[in-house]
């Protein structure tokens, strides 16, 4: 989860982007949180306090009106739809990794990603999203290999995980669904040497870059064990006391690897 967040930060700058090269700087002043950080700490807050997933997400998304949600989602965030619109698009997959976290069973990590995609993403694809990405991160933290991972993506969701990284960058247009999001950005991990690594490689894809580096950067996180001190420190400050202050205490409860002093 602190991956997904220091991923969605990185990549704010980038969102909309054709490709970029590789050796971007990592942060600019102009580098913030969006709404993929709101709502994985909305998920988070959720499964801490025992709370449900809708309100959650309504009651933190309402705090920060101009984070960058989508049309759909900012309808029902205000109450012009009251339940879930069918939607199959890379929301509930890029909030959903604390659930990896959370859960020491496979079952129930599948079982909750797919509660918390419901509530909004209930098209089939956009809770399969959630499930994917959800279960690569519970696979990864608990020292599953990149070839088991690669294998639960492809044989378990039906992910195509086979371009390379040229392919991808290569690719035209905007892709917002799951089926197009979650397959490259769980390339941008697979093919990377570190949790650095597998950012730059999903930002230069281009695109929806803070989303594509928000999913890269929690699988990236699981796998590896940690983001580097020097990349939270840097992100973690353009959080806000409500977001810090919620992402330490989810921290505390599910054993995410924050750095001391965070």
């Amino acid at each position: 989860m602190i991956g997904a967040i220091c991923g969605d930060i990185i990549g704010s700058v980038h969102e909309g982007a054709p490709p970029v090269p590789r050796d971007f700087p990592l942060f600019v002043p102009a580098s913030r949180f969006t709404d993929d950080t709101v709502l994985s700490i909305a998920v988070a807050c959720a499964l801490r306090e025992g709370t449900d997933f809708a309100s959650a997400l309504r009651s933190w998304g309402r705090r920060y009106p101009e984070a960058g949600y989508g049309g759909m989602f900012l309808r029902w965030l205000f109450g012009e739809i009251a339940g879930p619109y069918n939607s199959y698009g890379n929301g509930s997959a890029m909030r959903v990794s604390s659930i990896g976290w959370a859960f020491e069973d496979l079952d129930s990590v599948l079982e909750e990603a797919a509660r918390s995609a419901e509530v909004t993403h209930n098209h089939p694809e956009g809770v399969k999203g959630a499930q994917a990405v959800a279960a690569a991160v519970w696979l990864g933290r608990r020292g599953g290999s990149r070839g088991a991972i690669r294998e639960l993506f492809q044989e378990r969701f039906g992910y195509d995980c086979g371009a390379s990284l040229e392919e991808l960058r290569l690719r035209d247009g905007f892709d917002v669904t799951c089926r197009g999001t979650v397959p490259a950005a769980a390339v941008a991990f697979l093919r990377s040497a570190d949790y650095e690594d597998a950012v730059r490689n999903a930002v230069s894809f281009g695109g929806d870059a803070d989303t594509l580096a928000c999913i890269a950067g929690a699988l990236a996180e699981a796998f590896y064990g940690a983001v580097p001190e020097s990349i939270q420190s840097e992100a973690l400050k353009r959080l806000d006391p409500p977001l810090l202050l919620e992402l330490r205490n989810c921290a505390s409860v599910f054993g995410l690897p924050l750095a001391p002093g965070l």
